[in-house]
């Protein structure tokens, strides 16, 4: 590599030290981090803000915009109080039961539209349902993020870097539900498992709490009816938007600023009060990281690290899928899935073909960026957006924190992917 390339890795290095460590604020780190390699031309202007595969991901910042948008004026209606009491009610106020039902409600839901949208409408139900309990919201909201990125690597739509898959593949809709949906569900059940084992010294049951909510009557949290009517009618066009992307053709960023500005349109909510939920710092957050990144592919670090590790099993299938899903987990650990497989995926495109069109590349590929996310912080964007709502809510989630957890959870279902590839496509 390029002296060029070494100074990326250097400063790339240093900022997610910073962040990890949280010596200083992840914001800073992350921007000062893009602009010193702006000044240092690993990447400039034309590649860090306009090109689709090195430069700042607008799709994924503007989707955020508008899904923060819609949920702060959704904030208005009560609804996220009634959904709290409800879902207590049904857990009667146990902890893991209502962890369980919280969990599985993201995965479902992030296999149907997309893990940052669900964490952005379930975070709020957390914090008031374990405010209700005397719970720490924390495990909770850990708990959810990782669920998020498991159950969105069911569908096409469910994670990011699976729609860049697809793109490149021509995968369909029904081909990730065949092939990757079956061991997502088996995922799932072992997660909730291991949520019990994480967590149970933290979800104590409090009789007194539980019995105080199973005397509210949630109807009553509803603070504005026609507004609530009105922010589900957008809700529900905006997520069947999500769902008809491959069919509409609508990029999700566009359906939820479509979605915000009809909402903010046709509903008597100011506009100071539609934005006071956005989350700013996590959308800067997330525009120095990707321009971090960027400079990684543009100075050939990324592709050069990608290339050595296909080409060292080049002509076993067998050993290349596994390295390839070890490989992704372990980088989409470090960097951002959705850059990362945007680089992989025509590395992978080649290897497919030099293996007689082996489609288990793929599922690999996916598999391993999906649940590689999980294993720290900033591996995925719903995991980012989950410690940018703690903060702001008084519950901060430090890096170490989170990934302490996420290196668990990672380990075991991307053990338990190995075989599954394995016996289903190699063996």
């Amino acid at each position: 590599m390029s002296v060029l390339s070494w100074a990326s890795v250097a400063v790339f290095v240093t900022a997610y030290a910073l962040i990890a460590t949280e010596k200083v604020h992840r914001v800073a780190a992350a921007l000062g981090g893009a602009g010193i390699m702006l000044l240092i031309h690993a990447t400039g202007a034309e590649a860090a803000f306009f090109s689709e595969h090195t430069g700042i991901d607008w799709n994924v910042i503007f989707l955020l915009l508008g899904m923060m948008i819609i949920v702060g004026v959704l904030k208005e209606t009560g609804v996220f109080e009634f959904l709290a009491i409800w879902a207590a009610k049904r857990a009667r106020g146990r902890p893991f039961r209502l962890m369980v039902l919280l969990v599985v409600i993201t995965a479902v839901a992030s296999a149907l539209l997309d893990n940052v949208t669900t964490v952005l409408l379930i975070a709020p139900v957390t914090f008031l349902v374990c405010e209700r309990l005397a719970l720490p919201a924390a495990p909770f909201l850990i708990a959810e993020a990782l669920a998020s990125n498991i159950g969105g690597a069911a569908t096409l739509v469910g994670d990011p870097p699976n729609i860049i898959i697809a793109s490149r593949a021509g995968l369909s809709f029904n081909d990730f539900l065949i092939h990757m949906a079956p061991m997502v569900i088996v995922l799932m059940v072992v997660f909730v498992g291991l949520c019990r084992l994480m967590f149970a010294r933290v979800l104590r049951y409090d009789p007194e709490r539980a019995e105080a909510i199973m005397v509210l009557d949630e109807r009553e949290a509803i603070a504005d009816r026609r507004l609530l009517w009105q922010s589900l009618a957008v809700l529900a066009l905006v997520m069947a938007a999500f769902v008809l992307h491959p069919v509409l053709h609508y990029e999700p960023s566009i359906v939820a600023l479509l979605g915000a500005g009809a909402l903010v349109a046709v509903t008597k909510i100011r506009t100071e009060q539609a934005i006071a939920e956005v989350e700013w710092p996590t959308l800067v957050f997330f525009a120095g990281l990707f321009v971090m990144v960027g400079a990684l592919v543009e100075t050939g670090v990324i592709g050069t690290l990608s290339k050595s590790a296909v080409a060292a099993t080049a002509g076993q299938p067998e050993v290349t899928t596994m390295g390839l899903l070890a490989g992704s987990a372990m980088l989409s650990a470090i960097v951002d899935n959705i850059p990362y497989v945007a680089t992989m995926s025509p590395i992978v495109e080649q290897v497919v073909q030099a293996n007689e069109g082996r489609h288990v590349l793929w599922w690999a590929l996916a598999f391993g960026a999906d649940l590689g996310g999980n294993a720290t912080a900033v591996g995925a964007a719903a995991n980012v957006v989950v410690l940018g709502i703690a903060a702001r809510n008084g519950t901060p989630i430090s890096f170490w924190h989170f990934t302490k957890y996420g290196l668990i959870v990672t380990a075991v279902t991307v053990v338990l992917v190995a075989p599954y590839l394995w016996l289903r496509y190699l063996a």
